[in-house]
């Protein structure tokens, strides 16, 4: 080899010489995609849930690929991700679920015989008492209220009404106690 051959190559940087060119979006999907939903498929054990799972995993990298980690990275990022994904759609389900079984509880005998007309009367005259009592409440505590009372837990609540999450606790006790003193006022029993 010649001196200036020598020079050149002495020269050129060595992330140019050894630098593989970054993976595009397909190329991670092509690599990524059967791990990535084989680890969906294992944590829920649905398929057709599995594939909704991948589809967000990968809309959440092409979101963020000019943010995504480096190749070496990549497949961890995307399994973490999936994980992450899996368990907040069980969470989701099993609150789902949780609320329908609450409320066909609740509705199990309504359906089949109509409510003798006292007490039909007397529930509507409880159901006017509430909306009344919970028309008297401020509003950060009566939101609050009602959305922990439909089964939210404290995250949705923040993320739902733009509050703090250390807040919702407090807004939802005091909310109760100012429900209950109202609800009192107007007539109710507790």
């Amino acid at each position: 080899m010649s001196g200036q051959a020598r020079a050149l190559i002495n020269l050129m940087p060595d992330e140019i010489a050894t630098a593989a060119p970054p993976l595009s979006f397909d190329e991670a999907f092509t690599l990524h995609h059967r791990a990535v939903f084989r680890t969906a498929c294992s944590v829920v054990r649905d398929a057709a849930l599995a594939e909704d799972i991948t589809q967000e995993v990968f809309l959440r990298l092409y979101r963020n690929l000019n943010s995504k980690p480096g190749e070496e990275l990549l497949r961890a990022w995307l399994l973490r991700v999936t994980l992450n994904v899996a368990r907040n759609t069980i969470r989701g389900k099993t609150r789902s679920m949780t609320r329908d079984n609450e409320y066909h509880k609740n509705t199990a005998g309504e359906g089949w015989f109509a409510p003798a007309p006292d007490e039909d009367y007397s529930r509507n005259v409880e159901i006017e008492q509430t909306r009344r009592a919970l028309d008297k409440l401020k509003e950060p505590m009566r939101s609050c209220l009602l959305l922990r009372h439909q089964g939210l837990s404290y995250r949705e609540i923040a993320d739902t009404l733009s509050v703090k999450e250390t807040n919702v606790g407090s807004l939802v006790a005091r909310g109760r106690k100012e429900f209950a003193r109202v609800y009192g006022k107007i007539g109710g029993k507790l």
